[in-house]
């Protein structure tokens, strides 16, 4: 008898005392709570021991992280890169383990950094983490697994394990891998066993009662089949019935393809011997298209003589005409040197007539004194209008200059005006909704106020610099910008009255004379603190405004100073000085009524809103005196423009009458002087026109020549109607020969059209045996549509197969007798009654479940086989 297995493999250790697997030595570098640490465990039980605070907790985690661990397992932080001590960038962890043999050394360095990121290095070599697990699962360390490795953060859901979960998880640490899969796999068979001892006992029971009532019915079973088998029998013989009436349709249609089969003979013959009939015709047509070929090519024969013919007679006619123009030539020129010898003697006479008027023609003097009078009267005149053109000249000038500082004024004084515009939309949206009509209606009604009536006082104050703007911004409340300003009880009344809709303030202004304005002097105590002005210094305004701000609201003790200020306050207010503004802070300081005690306050300074949109209300009205200045001056000028362009005018017209004057002599002097030229051209034209005639050629000449053409052109018409005649012969052999052909081609005609006709005779007996091809073809596709529907009606009740082929050769053959067997076998299966018409399925389906309940009753019995002596394999 074999010895059984151990329950757990024996721990055999190495001669240094170590196991498998144990750590060896341990090394960090900027691991949590250390800068660098180095140790070495001993090979059995190891305690770390310290206050809270020294790092205990530091090297358990990092045994569980540089051993493959996730540093949520820890119960600490789920990142890894939070083990990084404070202020590193990165760090590491390095553990040796002891291999199989004391020799094997096996080396894992996990690197992490604060970015957190993992480098995994096995015996120094880049590894990814699934060889580092490898090597952990070698060993059985199992770092996620409470009952071998416990942080003191997991205490807690150690002690909340139920009594499984702990005997499972210490089965995964007590060394064999295989021991808890076994001990679910025991589980599980156990719970298998039962349910499969269940399902026997069921199944025995429902198998018995199925077989008892099957019993029971068998009687009835065998009647009912009995009925069955002869509706059966009637079934198959009605699925015969078809097939007999597709074999009467396939005889008929056998007997129609018969008839079409001799119908197509008869075509047949008919179409050979159109064939024969139909070869000479074609052959005929082909030698008469021949013949009429010919007979074409012959007729553009005659049609190009013809046309030859037209051409040299035409040729023959043109020559006749030139010809007869020559003799015609001649006959004018005989009678042309009677006509040039009296043109000669006329020219001669109108040559001496020229010679006599130009020497007749008489001298003319031009007044050259006169046109030196005007030429000076005209040089004079115009000195003095180019004078007054240079003085117009520079008045236009002068006229565009001012234009131009009017158009420059006037856009300066659109814009001033629209900065009103802005600053009345900065305070309507800062909160006075109708501060625009309270504008509008003042401007309105200037007319009923009896003295100058300011506002809103915004649009009166102008600040040049951006930080003395904000200083008075916040210095004087808001309720001073959107107020008006009156110097009049009257108009204040008035003002109070119609503005009360408006929601806006009416102050009213009365000046004392004995106010005394204090100057500014700044002491040189305080420049040196940096005040440099005061606030009722920064700003312009018309006096009543300036008086109101400075009274009302103290500007006259509030001050100025620097960033070097802010550093110096506390000397300021004790030379004096309760009240200043620097670029970033305002001060102030004031005194106990009872103890005279001094308390101060500092507020930063806003920046101004109001303000920066302002103008100058005093630089608008200087403009406007402008603008009507310049008006002025520019009316002025044009009226001065006026009588010097009158003047002008004048001189014009006079100047023009002296060069009108002066163009008449000068068409004078120029009509004699061209009237002598004409005559004396005259003169030459006639000396050439004599000369022209007088060397002509000689009559002899000319007629001599003219008479040797005209007898080439003769010749050329001999030779003209000599070619006429050969073309003449040449079309009357043509003429022939298209008579000859033409005649053949008549007899041609005759031939093939007898032929024709007895073509048709035979192409009717044709077309009647193709109309009777048709009418049978149309009664066999009849047939085989009837055979058709009849097949698919047959088939459609059933289709043969060789048990059926053999069970219809056993009925009747007539579709008569076999209806009358078919009514038979209906008839005695409806005398077969019995109660219950589902008795037969029942059984049926009864009987299939007790076979199959006997299968599965038989598979649960080997299953349950089975099962034990697995439990008993496992155990």
């Amino acid at each position: 008898m074999a010895e059984p297995p151990a329950k757990r493999p024996k721990i055999v250790r190495g001669e240094d005392d170590y196991l498998p697997g144990n750590i060896v030595e341990i090394e960090l570098r900027n691991f949590m709570t250390f800068d660098y640490l180095k140790c070495k465990p001993c090979s059995r039980l190891n305690l770390v021991i310290g206050p809270n605070g020294s790092g205990k907790s530091s090297i358990v985690c990092a045994i569980a992280l540089g051993l493959g661990g996730d540093p949520s397992l820890l119960g600490r932080a789920t990142n890894v890169g939070a083990y990084v001590k404070r202020g590193e960038e990165n760090g590491y962890i390095k553990i040796f383990l002891r291999g199989d043999t004391e020799e094997e050394q096996i080396i894992i360095t996990r690197k992490i950094s604060t970015q957190n990121n993992s480098d995994w290095l096995f015996n120094g070599k880049v590894v990814p983490k699934k060889e580092i697990l490898a090597v952990t699962q070698r060993f059985n360390i199992q770092v996620n697994n409470l009952t071998q490795f416990l942080p003191q953060d997991r205490v807690c859901e150690f002690a909340k394990l139920t009594p499984v979960q702990l005997l499972k998880e210490t089965e995964k640490a007590v060394g064999d891998p295989q021991l808890p899969i076994q001990h679910d796999a025991l589980i599980q068979k156990s719970h298998d066993l039962k349910i499969i001892e269940r399902s026997v006992e069921r199944n025995g029971e429902t198998l018995d009662q199925l077989k008892a009532l099957n019993a029971e019915q068998e009687k009835d079973v065998k009647r009912v089949r009995r009925r069955e088998a002869l509706l059966e029998k009637a079934k198959v013989m009605k699925k015969k019935l078809p097939w007999l009436k597709y074999d009467m349709k396939k005889a008929e249609y056998m007997k129609a393809k018969e008839l079409e089969n001799d119908a197509k003979n008869k075509l047949n013959e008919a179409a050979k011997t159109l064939n024969d009939l139909k070869e000479p015709i074609e052959k005929q047509k082909k030698d008469k298209v021949a013949l009429e070929a010919k007979c074409k090519k012959v007729g553009s024969l005659i049609s190009d003589n013809a046309k030859r013919r037209m051409e040299i007679m035409e040729k023959e006619t043109q020559l006749e005409v030139q010809a007869q123009g020559k003799i015609k030539e001649i006959q004018d020129l005989r009678k042309q040197e009677a006509y040039r010898q009296q043109r000669i003697l006329r020219a001669k006479e109108e040559l001496a007539a020229a010679e006599s008027e130009l020497k007749d023609l008489t001298s003319y003097e031009p007044p050259t004194a006169e046109i030196s009078k005007l030429r000076a009267s005209i040089l004079e005149i115009e000195d003095s209008e180019r004078n007054m053109r240079q003085q117009k000249s520079e008045q236009e000038r002068s006229l565009v200059q001012l234009k131009m500082s009017l158009h420059h004024c006037v856009d300066r004084l659109k814009d001033m005006e629209s900065t009103k515009s802005k600053l009345l939309y900065a305070l309507k949206h800062s909160g006075t909704e109708k501060i625009y009509e309270a504008y509008q209606w003042l401007q309105e009604h200037r007319s009923a106020l009896n003295k100058e009536v300011y506002g809103p006082v915004l649009l009166e104050v102008n600040v040049s610099d951006r930080d003395h703007a904000s200083y008075l911004e916040g210095h004087i409340p808001y309720y001073m910008w959107k107020s008006f300003i009156t110097q009049d009880s009257g108009d204040r009344d008035f003002l109070v009255k119609n503005l009360r809709p408006f929601d806006v303030p009416v102050l009213n202004y009365v000046g004392k004379s004995g106010r005394h304005k204090e100057p500014l002097h700044i002491p040189e105590k305080l420049r040196a603190l940096g005040i440099y002005s005061r606030l009722d210094q920064v700003f312009d305004a018309p006096d009543a405004v300036k008086e109101v701000m400075i009274s009302q609201f103290g500007l006259e003790y509030s001050y100025i100073g620097t960033t070097e200020t802010d550093q110096k306050a506390d000397d300021v207010s004790k030379l004096g000085i309760l009240d200043f503004w620097t670029p970033d802070n305002h001060y102030r300081w004031s005194r106990s009524r009872y103890g005279n005690h001094v308390s101060g306050s500092v507020e930063p300074v806003d920046r101004s809103r109001l303000l920066l949109c302002s103008s100058d209300a005093g630089e608008i009205e200087r403009l406007r005196s402008r603008k009507k200045d310049l008006e002025d001056r520019i009316s002025d000028l044009e009226e001065s423009l006026k009588p010097l362009q009158s003047d002008i005018r004048q001189i014009e017209d006079e100047a023009s009458k002296l060069r009108k004057r002066r163009e008449e002599i000068v068409n004078t002097i120029n009509h004699h002087n061209r009237k002598k030229q004409e005559m004396v051209n005259r003169v030459d034209q006639r000396k050439k026109k004599l000369a022209s005639l007088q060397e002509e050629d000689d009559l002899d000449t000319i007629v001599n020549k003219l008479a040797e053409q005209a007898a080439g052109f003769n010749a050329e018409r001999y030779k003209c109607a000599l070619r006429v005649k050969e073309l003449l012969a040449e079309a009357f052999s043509y003429k022939r020969s298209f008579a000859d052909k033409h005649m053949a081609s008549i007899e041609f005609d005759a031939k093939i059209r007898e032929m024709e006709i007895s073509l048709k005779e035979h192409e009717k007996f044709a077309l009647q045996a193709s109309l009777h091809l048709e009418y049978c073809k149309k009664e066999v596709e009849d047939h085989r549509r009837q055979l058709g529907a009849a097949k698919q009606q047959a088939e459609s009740v059933t289709v043969i197969t060789p048990e059926l082929e053999k069970a219809f050769l056993e009925m009747p053959t007539t579709v008569e007798e076999l209806e009358a067997a078919i009514q038979d076998n209906i008839s005695q299966a409806n005398s077969i009654l019995f109660l219950n018409p589902n008795i037969l399925a029942e059984y049926e389906d009864r009987q299939r479940q007790i076979e199959a309940m006997a299968r599965k009753h038989e598979a649960d019995k080997r299953e349950l086989t089975r099962c034990l002596a697995e439990i008993n394999a496992l155990k």
